[in-house]
């Protein structure tokens, strides 16, 4: 399929790649259907979730894992029964990103992560009970990326 993009142009697309969000992102219910494309050069740190119905509609994410390796999201129960998996760490994150100038006053939402099952392509932003991650960490915060961080 095609689809228009806010950052990349046209790009053809698989329909099987789209994510489903089933109750959409804080503040955008209503957008349930995007694709995470890679920003070229990025080795899949730097990322877009881009609405498949709304071109210039997107958002900017990170690799959560890629800043912070230690980094350890754990849903609850509820949450990963909806995803259906049994473990948080059956499942892919990323974080959102408000993007600035310089870079360095850009942040990232850890508290609030978006939660993918990549088997059945579902997701769905949550908001963390563990209260020692932020919705606005400068990246500045962060040293340098590490290799081989998991999805």
């Amino acid at each position: 399929m095609r689809l228009k993009t806010k950052y990349f142009g046209e790009i053809d697309c698989h329909e099987e790649d789209q994510l489903h969000f089933p109750d959409g992102l804080f503040g955008f219910e209503e957008e349930k259907a995007f694709f995470l494309l890679p920003f070229e050069g990025s080795d899949g740190s730097l990322l877009c979730f881009q609405s498949a119905v709304t071109p210039e509609l997107a958002f900017v994410a990170m690799n959560p894992f890629s800043l912070k390796p230690d980094y350890a999201p754990v849903l609850p129960a509820r949450e990963l029964k909806a995803m259906e998996v049994e473990r948080s760490e059956d499942l892919c994150f990323y974080t959102l990103c408000v993007v600035r100038s310089p870079a360095a006053d850009s942040t990232v939402n850890l508290r609030c992560p978006v939660a993918i099952n990549d088997h059945t392509r579902r997701a769905v932003q949550v908001i963390l009970e563990d209260d020692s991650y932020h919705m606005h960490h400068l990246l500045s915060e962060f040293g340098r990326k590490e290799e081989g961080a998991p999805c």
